[in-house]
């Protein structure tokens, strides 16, 4: 790493990038390599970082078709929990939020992950029964949660309106401490300046066209800009472009992809210090380092590939701000943005090998993926390394929707994140 004087960092700043110092390479893929990752977000480059950091598997290439962390990576509003219902589920999100704890050191790149806790409300006596339920499962695989009353939920955010005239009054909420935020692009860029650094190939601009299947094996991919590369694994980790993918290779995923969109208000004082999830009004919100209010919910009911979104889900997510901030009613909406989610019929993921020897995917996050980052990373670099699934990617294969062994997630994945 290069050490500069101030004189030196005043240079550079007025040098509009000339004299900078790549962070990582762009190299020209060669025609073969032990695996190949058709996606460059953040669970393919931290799949890639892994294989070479964890499993020391360095012949690598990462075929992204725009830019780096240019997907839903980048479209995010980077909520990170683990306090999921189901043990396959909460093991694989804790497994992701060890990784985060150290994640900033591990990489030697400051991620900005806050651990700044998450509220999840609860405004009716069901929700109530919901939240002590999962909870209790949560401190039963050893999660922290806490099952707080209106009263402490107002003592830990005091500008929402907990009073019990509201339409629909907060009796309470799940409350995760460990839980927080992280900087999304600065979590691509950190896996993917360190996966470089190992000696993985990022290839960038570069689209997957078709696989290359022999006698049921894949053994690599087609490309626009160079032609046929070689594997002897390849992997997708392509979120809401799986299906495309999974085409080429002949068969079906059991996913629908959505756009889901966020927005972000203009920058004020720091005003909330934590994360404000409801499912039952539709929205959640932090504040971001810079002072912008994040902001999201749902998905768009429609199915498509779009990254535009539609006004009456802004609409709609607004409305449920405001009824738990009045106090937010007049801040200024400054940006919104969209992602392609895929999400799966019973809202957890697909890591899995398929039909096709030696092709892998990880896809079906849906609107969590962000938070499993880390974890997702891991257990699929394990996978492709060794040709068998890491025992927390076992439950969700593709083929559980055939015999029926789902892990319905729908309750605590719900919202959006």
């Amino acid at each position: 790493m290069q050490h500069y004087s101030g004189f030196g960092l005043l240079k550079h700043s007025l040098s509009h990038h000339e004299n900078w110092q790549p962070a990582w390479r762009n190299p020209t893929p060669k025609k073969h390599y032990d695996v190949i990752i058709i996606g460059g977000g953040g669970h393919g480059l931290a799949t890639a970082y892994y294989l070479a950091k964890a499993f020391g598997v360095t012949n690598v290439a990462v075929i992204e078709k725009g830019y780096l962390g240019g997907g839903n990576t980048g479209r995010n509003t980077t909520i990170v929990r683990s306090n999921y219902l189901w043990d396959e589920a909460a093991h694989l999100y804790e497994h992701a939020m060890k990784l985060w704890e150290g994640l900033s050191q591990d990489l030697n790149y400051n991620v900005m992950f806050s651990q700044r806790g998450v509220l999840n409300l609860g405004h009716t006596l069901q929700d109530m029964r919901d939240i002590q339920r999962r909870v209790n499962a949560n401190r039963l695989n050893g999660i922290d949660g806490e099952v707080l009353d209106a009263k402490q939920v107002q003592e830990i955010v005091p500008h929402m309106d907990c009073s019990a005239n509201r339409r629909y009054p907060v009796l309470g909420a799940s409350w995760q401490p460990r839980a927080g935020v992280a900087r999304h692009d600065a979590v691509a860029w950190g896996y993917a300046r360190g996966a470089d650094a190992l000696g993985v190939d990022l290839i960038q601009q570069t689209a997957v066209t078709d696989l290359l299947i022999e006698d049921g094996t894949c053994v690599g991919v087609k490309t626009d800009r160079y032609g046929d590369i070689k594997a002897n694994r390849v992997g997708s980790v392509t979120a809401g472009n799986s299906s495309v993918i999974a085409n080429m290779a002949g068969f079906e995923l059991p996913l629908e992809s959505h756009p889901l969109q966020a927005l972000v208000s203009e920058p004020i004082k720091p005003i909330l210090d934590t994360v404000v999830m409801s499912n039952h009004v539709h929205g959640y919100v932090s504040q971001s380092d810079k002072g912008d209010l994040v902001i999201g919910a749902g998905i768009d009911g429609y199915n498509g590939y779009g990254q535009r979104g539609s006004y009456p889900t802004i609409e709609h997510t607004l409305q449920a701000i405001v009824e738990l901030f009045p106090i937010f009613s007049r801040v200024r909406m400054n940006r919104q943005w969209g992602g392609i989610v895929d999400t799966t019929p019973d809202a957890c993921p697909i890591i899995s090998k398929t039909p096709i020897e030696n092709l892998f995917f990880n896809c079906g996050w849906g609107t969590g993926g962000f938070k499993a980052t880390t974890g997702s990373g891991h257990v699929f670099a394990a996978s492709l390394a060794s040709g068998e699934m890491h025992p927390l990617a076992e439950p969700f294969s593709m083929f559980r929707f055939h015999s029926g062994a789902l892990i319905d997630e729908h309750g605590a994945a719900g919202v959006a994140h």
